[in-house]
């Protein structure tokens, strides 16, 4: 499981029966820096299968491979990176790292 950020969707009209109606984000996994006081993106980008309703700029809960397919929603879904929820705040060694309210 990782923590990622959503950075933008994308929209596909032809795409295989089960994956019609299926909201698809770009999401950017992001990590500690080095001082340990805030997170920062690893450079890295994947597609992932929203099912919660995030939006652009959202920090989510991602994960990747067959446990994408885990779930009762997505496990007929040809996907390997699902949205399993929105992130709330982060709290590392005591200190808030991250707020979705701020």
């Amino acid at each position: 499981m990782f923590v990622a950020k959503v950075t933008g969707s994308i929209v596909s009209t032809e795409k295989v029966e089960s994956m019609r109606g299926q909201k698809l984000l770009v999401v950017e996994p992001y990590r500690l820096d080095a001082a340990r006081d805030k997170l920062t993106t690893t450079g890295r980008t994947f597609v992932a299968v929203d099912m919660l309703g995030a939006g652009l700029d959202d920090f989510v809960l991602i994960v990747q491979g067959s446990s994408a397919r885990f779930t009762p929603e997505t496990q007929k879904l040809p996907i390997d990176c699902t949205v399993i929820g929105i992130v709330d705040s982060v709290n590392i060694e005591k200190q808030e790292v991250y707020n979705r309210k701020n």
